[in-house]
């Protein structure tokens, strides 16, 4: 299966590059093709443009400034996703990512005025990610990046299976906890 990792945290010695890594190690592994993409590293340009706004129904021009994580994302059997959670949110390079390459006309279209998903070659979404808090108080707030995976990827592609690891509460994750979901990560990446 073609794997696109998407990666978003900006320490090279973070807990998330830990699981960075074995989330790559683990599907080359399990003979995958690995696409992984560090947005910190590769200065992946968060911000929407004016331009970028005013073209973005556009098609296909709305693509042009991120065409290539577009082909990347098209070219994707599976979408991983690893980042952690600030702020029971996304880091801002990741939200950036969604807001400059979901676009009409490559994770949905529009029909007749009706919103359609278009993101028919991924077949699985995971996401890897750690919260500082509890998961009661994720819970408590919505948890905003477990319902966007869990829903809002899962509309731009209705026939992708799409599951959900986090590790809570990271600020108090002893050893053997942050070691044991390494190895669940792992796990996920042999079994996808």
């Amino acid at each position: 299966m073609r794997a696109h990792v998407l990666y978003a945290h900006p320490v090279e010695t973070s807990y998330c590059a830990a699981l960075h890594s074995r989330v790559v190690d683990q599907l080359a592994a399990a003979g995958h093709e690995v696409d992984d993409f560090d947005l910190y590293a590769a200065g992946f340009e968060p911000l929407l443009s004016r331009a970028e706004r005013l073209a973005y129904h556009d098609i296909p021009d709305n693509r042009q400034t991120v065409s290539d994580c577009v082909d990347r994302l098209l070219a994707a059997e599976a979408l991983i996703l690893v980042f952690p959670v600030w702020n029971f949110g996304f880091p801002a390079i990741l939200k950036g990512y969604f807001d400059r390459v979901f676009l009409p006309g490559v994770s949905f279209r529009m029909e007749d005025g009706v919103v359609q998903p278009n993101l028919d070659n991924l077949r699985r979404i995971v996401a890897v990610t750690t919260y500082g808090g509890t998961r009661l108080r994720a819970w408590m707030m919505g948890d905003p990046p477990r319902r966007l995976v869990k829903r809002l990827l899962n509309v731009t592609a209705p026939n992708a299976r799409v599951s959900y690891h986090a590790l809570y509460d990271m600020n108090r994750a002893d050893d053997r906890r942050r070691s044991a979901f390494l190895d669940r990560a792992g796990h996920a990446m042999r079994t996808i």
